[in-house]
């Protein structure tokens, strides 16, 4: 029987890897919103703080009582392709080490974020949380959600050993304000926002897209998606992982004419259908997560895009 934290959330020390990051910042002012002493709250940094390292990940998961482990090396299908050999490597060894060094140090709770790469390339739609095991990832971000499912086999071993208790978590593709706009490693969304945005400023009448736009993905806000994480941190101690989305799927076609239409772009959309196309289709079944610990998403996919696309716009310069 795995006990529950003893401590008060206010007088818990906490690690947060990632935190400096687009989720990690959200996920700590959910902390600190949730009664977590912010004084409390520690963000390992990757200049200083290597978590490939098991020396560094001793060091910092030395006295914790929450780890919160969002630090991962992740990218939308281009870096997929372009580094499976250090996506695979850096996720599975951050992972890795970091939790058996939070077992080491008696961390009182391990919380893990997944990845929907992770979920087998057919996977009947809504994906639940047992279809996890029925197959191979999609090709082309294999190496990374392999690695990130790892983990999940990790903390399941040491919980059913050790009694440790670690949790795992399976947020659907994020967007928001600060994400990644970076076009070598921009996930979809990001990704053609920037695009669009740059066709308006040259004047450009035509934008490409990979692939031919029939896939469909499912989008969480990340405040939702923090807010998800913090529930489950305060309120979910079980071993079977959580899906953290909001259940509604849009297919990319549809997700494209959608910005083009928020961001006011009447230009021609030209379909790179030589490119891939990635997963055929994703979308969550969010049950157990409103069951477990009462998490159900909030921002509507419309509201947060114009969201996303405000704050773009504001910082492009």
């Amino acid at each position: 029987m795995i006990e529950p934290q003893s401590k008060p959330i206010k007088e818990q020390k906490i690690l947060v890897t990632g935190g400096a990051g687009f989720l990690g910042k959200r996920v700590i002012a959910q902390l600190v919103a949730s009664g977590a002493n912010p004084d409390l709250i520690t963000v390992p940094r990757s200049q200083s703080d290597d978590l490939r390292s098991l020396a560094v990940c001793a060091r910092v998961a030395q006295g914790q009582d929450l780890i919160i482990h969002l630090a991962a090396h992740v990218g939308g299908i281009g870096l997929n392709r372009e580094k499976p050999a250090e996506l695979f490597y850096d996720n599975l060894m951050m992972g890795v080490q970091l939790i058996h060094a939070a077992y080491q140090s008696q961390v009182q709770k391990f919380v893990c974020i997944g990845t929907i790469c992770a979920y087998p390339n057919f996977t009947p739609v809504p994906f639940k949380e047992l279809d996890i095991w029925n197959g191979y990832p999609e090709v082309t971000n294999a190496p990374y959600g392999v690695a990130k499912k790892a983990l999940l086999v990790q903390l399941q071993s040491y919980r059913q050993q050790y009694g440790f208790n670690g949790i795992y978590l399976l947020p659907v593709n994020l967007y928001g304000p600060e994400d990644n706009f970076d076009p070598r490693s921009s996930h979809v969304i990001p990704a053609l926002i920037r695009k669009v945005h740059e066709a308006q400023q040259n004047g450009d009448r035509t934008i490409s897209v990979w692939g031919d736009g029939s896939p469909t993905r499912e989008f969480v806000y990340s405040d939702d998606a923090a807010r998800g994480i913090v529930m489950a941190a305060l309120g979910y101690d079980d071993p079977e992982p959580v899906n953290i989305g909001t259940g509604l799927e849009i297919s990319i076609k549809d997700l494209i004419h959608l910005i083009c239409e928020l961001m006011e772009y009447e230009g021609e959309i030209v379909w790179e259908a030589d490119k891939p196309n990635g997963q055929p289709r994703r979308c969550l079944d969010v049950e157990r997560a409103k069951q477990a610990f009462g998490f159900t998403a909030q921002v509507d996919f419309r509201e947060g895009l114009q969201n996303t696309i405000a704050w773009y716009r504001q910082h492009a310069a």
